[in-house]
């Protein structure tokens, strides 16, 4: 009904004509002394044609509000699906749209591009600067200085940046790097432990590793990164014991004996650029490690889930999706 109350508004003035023009017909019947059948018969035949028009009118009135609304849920369909116009101010307005909607596509081809050279410098920036550090690596491993320990824990935390800065990179377009396979989680939790061992001997940490799952399906390389990011947090809150990596159910734990997290930070941690208490003690914090823990996880179907107690460590779990294609293997 509210549909064809608008219909009806917007044709109102037809409506006043249909009734001015059955008016004048009897008005003048009236004053010419004509007899009625014949202004009764002239009437029924506006009529008729009045609602023929009016029924093929709101026919194609229906139709363009139909294909109205589905533009509306996809704007993709825009100018392709746009309904003919049917009048000249119509036509106007089709053309209208249909040269801002090439406007936009060209805007948004054009930000495409542009976002595409940004990523191309980025890794191109990235992968650049991994050359002197490998070759700085190289020396460190021929020198016998006794600062020779420190510089290498500095080179690795800055080899450590330049990665996340191409993960940070990368994210925005994730999805089309997976690679979903079957994966042991023993041999990527044993990697990613193996790549932050510097950081564990030079804080004097442990780094324990209980039996996991061997058959997760999950991408190897961003669930590496995942943990590797969980285990460099849990080194750099961590004044002594260690990190503990275990299976809680189908859950994988990776649990520290650090400072622990403030409550107030929890619901906030996974924020861009969020450091909390924590981050404005230490100065190096940048808050977007656990933010691209958040951002590669849930592209993975990851449930992360993190408790902290003050003083005694922090907790994460990581719950893993169920693969309809997997699970019927």
């Amino acid at each position: 009904m509210r549909k064809l109350r608008e219909y009806l508004a917007s044709r109102m003035a037809v409506l006043l004509l249909y009734v001015l023009s059955i008016f004048v017909i009897l008005l003048l019947g009236f004053l010419a002394g004509q007899d009625t059948i014949y202004v009764r018969y002239t009437c029924i035949i506006i009529t008729f044609v009045f609602v023929c028009v009016l029924l093929g009118d709101g026919a194609r009135y229906r139709g363009a509000r139909k294909s109205l609304s589905l533009i509306q849920t996809r704007t993709e369909l825009l100018p392709r699906e746009l309904p003919e116009p049917i009048d000249a101010l119509s036509r106007d307005y089709d053309a209208l749209i249909r040269a801002l909607t090439q406007e936009n596509e060209r805007l948004k081809t054009e930000n495409l591009r542009q976002q595409e050279e940004q990523k191309e410098y980025y890794t191109l920036w990235v992968h650049q600067i991994k050359t002197p550090i490998s070759a700085m690596r190289l020396l460190l491993d021929a020198s016998r200085e006794e600062q020779t320990p420190l510089l290498r824990q500095e080179l690795f935390k800055v080899d450590q940046y330049a990665d996340l800065a191409l993960r940070f990179v990368k994210l925005g377009d994730i999805q089309s790097d997976l690679i979903i396979e079957r994966c042991d989680l023993n041999e990527i939790a044993h990697a990613a432990v193996k790549k932050y061992s510097l950081l564990f001997v030079y804080s004097k940490l442990t780094a324990r590793i209980e039996p996991l799952a061997k058959d997760i399906p999950c991408d190897r390389m961003w669930l590496e990164f995942i943990l590797g990011q969980l285990l460099s947090n849990s080194v750099k809150y961590t004044r002594s014991g260690g990190v503990r990596i275990y299976m809680d159910g189908s859950a994988l734990v990776v649990e520290d004996t650090g400072i622990g997290i403030r409550k107030e930070d929890l619901p906030r941690i996974f924020e861009k650029g969020y450091t909390g208490y924590n981050g404005r003690m230490d100065t190096r914090a940048s808050g977007i490690g656990l933010y691209l823990v958040k951002r590669t996880a849930d592209a993975l179907g990851i449930r992360v889930n993190v408790t902290s107690e003050l003083g005694r460590g922090t907790r994460v779990s990581l719950q893993f999706p169920v693969y309809d294609e997997f699970a019927q293997m």
